[in-house]
């Protein structure tokens, strides 16, 4: 079972950077993304990379601003958020799915293709 530990969420102010981390045992055959879900909306995926590190998918609500890589090394994920607004202010999910090795395949338009979960971090923006 693989389990995701999410960390890097707080209180930013907007125009603000935070960096997430998504860290597990043996990720390096594992798609990866990122979903977050406000109060009151559905959750939304924000940014995924395959397990080869080529393959991303970047939301229009944060491209430009948010960005995903991956450390194989160290089994980390990571989401890069610079120029964080109001609207960023939600819960952000880590999740995975088991892929070929050097897979370019990940997604973000469905949470229900990731059956590995984190408990997730929050992200507050406000002055």
């Amino acid at each position: 079972q693989l389990q995701l530990v999410e960390s890097g969420g707080g209180l930013v102010q907007p125009g603000g950077s935070l960096r997430l981390s998504c860290a597990a045992s043996a990720l390096q055959n594992h798609a990866i993304a990122w979903f977050r879900q406000a109060p009151g909306k559905e959750r939304e995926g924000v940014a995924c990379i395959s397990s080869s590190g080529t393959g991303k998918i970047t939301a229009d609500s944060v491209k430009g601003r948010f960005t995903i890589s991956r450390d194989h090394l160290k089994d980390t994920v990571y989401l890069q958020m610079n120029s964080l607004k109001a609207e960023d202010t939600a819960h952000y999910y880590c999740a995975a799915r088991t892929t070929a090795f050097r897979s370019q395949l990940c997604g973000i338009e469905s949470s229900r293709w990731y059956p590995y979960w984190g408990q997730g971090t929050q992200v507050n923006v406000s002055s």
